[in-house]
């Protein structure tokens, strides 16, 4: 299977990846922009948003970059992770993805975002700033 090249806008903000109770209320702190995912688990809830507006003391991983992949594609259309995925995981470079209706998104350390982009690009990914 040939892998699609992909068109990825960089977010300009850090985000954060948090781990609430699992019967915590849906946070009304998360803000607007950026990238915000909530998802329900039975022993979490998840909580994907812009670091900037985190409250102190919430357990999570802070300096997450994000890029959103704005290539459309279908729901069952294969290959579109895993394109953007496997440069990164190939160089041992670890990843966070969110999917939604219309796009995924990646999320790399801030440390490693440089040669994230490095990666990404040499894959034939075209990235431009958001």
């Amino acid at each position: 299977m040939s892998l699609p090249k992909l068109s990825l806008v960089l977010l300009p903000q850090e985000h954060a990846i948090l781990r609430l109770p699992p019967d915590a209320p849906f946070p009304d702190w998360t803000g607007t922009s950026g990238c915000v995912s909530l998802t329900r688990a039975p022993d979490e809830l998840s909580v994907v948003c812009p670091a900037a507006v985190v409250p102190a003391g919430t357990e999570g991983s802070f300096g997450w970059r994000a890029f959103r992949v704005d290539t459309l594609a279908g729901l069952d259309e294969p290959g579109v992770v895993l394109a953007a995925v496997k440069p990164l995981s190939e160089a041992a470079l670890g990843v966070f993805v969110i999917s939604t209706f219309l796009r995924d998104y990646l999320l790399v350390s801030g440390e490693s975002l440089g040669r994230a982009h490095a990666l990404l690009t040499e894959a034939g990914h075209r990235i431009t700033a958001g």
